[in-house]
């Protein structure tokens, strides 16, 4: 019920949409919070026997159908120095361990997941009914109940705006709520996946990705795998093809023009575009920049950085299990990848290391997902 209470408190009455953006993630605060790393398998730097990622691909287990082996290994996670886009909370890079790993080719596509809803019969956060008496339990005491019309389910839609916006912090001028929008009707009522079946599923909040998860025998990844993986095994990279900006509009669907009134198309794309629009990375990897948002599994914490550049390296990290930001009403997870609405003057989350904090419980028109499963997982399914 979070989810209800952001949306129809933030959007409706015009206060911010997204808790953490793109555009304010460098004023983060300095106030301390406990970040616990329990789940992270900390390695000291002489242990190298320890640190030794799993490389090779397991001969008794072939990928799974869509999914491609991607080989452990050594990366510094975070921000190249060369990179001048890089915000605060991309920094300090710190250097990880990663094991190897199945990853899907591509989001999960509308095709994917109608499989799952018409196996399991799952309904979407954004399908649900809501609950008022429910809802009000987030709320200040008294808080009057909105009217009946606007009590309805929904989710967050894109729309340009006629004039150019000098204040790009007001997310409110281009996001949404739409009653009705949802992974079924992207655009709100009257739009349809007719002939986007191989489009990415959106309007999946971080519970609806888990339940697919659960479903299909996969997980989510980690950041730290999302962004290995995101590299291709390239050092020093900023995009997934490389350090070459001039190159965005070949290799990523991303917003061209002026943010948010105007889209040049110069990639070929206005919204979203089906997955294998572009080339993959080296490792076989489609639109991991660009296109819509995906979830990791892990919490977003503001600290979480600079506290991992401490610890030396370390091992297939989880991420914070304490969520921060001082920004946010809710619980958060990192977001990766950048969308169709990046843009260099916006947030330019087209790169590596661009990461963003959503609330968990919350689904948009520009954020899907893609999984990924260990050899272990695949042992016992």
């Amino acid at each position: 019920m979070i989810y209800r209470t952001i949306f129809f408190f933030s959007l409706i009455f015009a206060v911010l949409v997204i808790s953490i953006s793109c555009k304010n993630s460098n004023n983060d605060q300095t106030k301390d919070i406990p970040i616990t790393t329990k789940n992270n398998h900390n390695v000291g730097r002489e242990k190298k026997d320890i640190s030794t990622p799993i490389k090779e691909k397991p001969e008794n287990i072939d990928a799974p159908d869509g999914m491609v082996w991607i080989p452990g290994g050594t990366f510094m996670q975070g921000a190249v120095t060369s990179d001048e886009m890089a915000m605060k909370h991309e920094k300090p890079a710190h250097e990880v361990v990663v094991d190897g790993f199945y990853m899907d080719i591509t989001e999960v596509t509308n095709k994917d997941f109608q499989k799952f809803v018409e196996s399991t019969g799952y309904i979407t956060v954004a399908e649900r009914s809501i609950d008022w008496e429910e809802m009000k339990k987030q709320l200040p005491p008294g808080t009057t109940k909105p009217h009946d019309s606007i009590m309805q389910p929904g989710s967050l839609t894109f729309k340009k705006t006629k004039n150019s916006v000098p204040n790009l912090y007001d997310y409110s001028q281009w996001w949404n709520w739409t009653i009705g929008a949802n992974w079924r009707h992207p655009n709100g009522p009257g739009s349809n996946l007719e002939g986007k079946e191989n489009y990415p599923v959106v309007h999946i909040a971080f519970e609806d990705a888990q339940a697919y998860c659960e479903w299909a025998g996969r997980r989510l990844p980690t950041e730290a795998e999302w962004e290995y993986a995101a590299r291709g095994g390239q050092e020093n990279a900023i995009f997934t093809w490389g350090t070459d900006y001039q190159k965005l509009s070949q290799m990523t669907n991303s917003w061209e023009g002026d943010f948010p009134t105007t889209n040049t198309k110069v990639d070929g794309f206005e919204g979203k575009a089906p997955v294998k629009s572009y080339n993959p990375n080296p490792y076989g990897l489609y639109d991991m920049a660009g296109n819509v948002w995906e979830y990791t599994s892990d919490w977003y914490n503001t600290h979480y950085y600079s506290e991992m550049s401490k610890q030396g390296i370390v091992k297939n990290p989880k991420g914070a299990s304490v969520a921060y930001n001082p920004n946010a009403m809710t619980s958060e997870k990192v977001i990766k990848g950048g969308s169709y609405l990046c843009n260099a003057s916006y947030c330019a989350s087209f790169r590596i290391s661009a990461r963003m904090a959503n609330a968990y419980d919350s689904s948009q028109e520009h954020l899907g997902f893609r999984t990924i499963a260990t050899p272990e997982m695949l042992e016992k399914n």
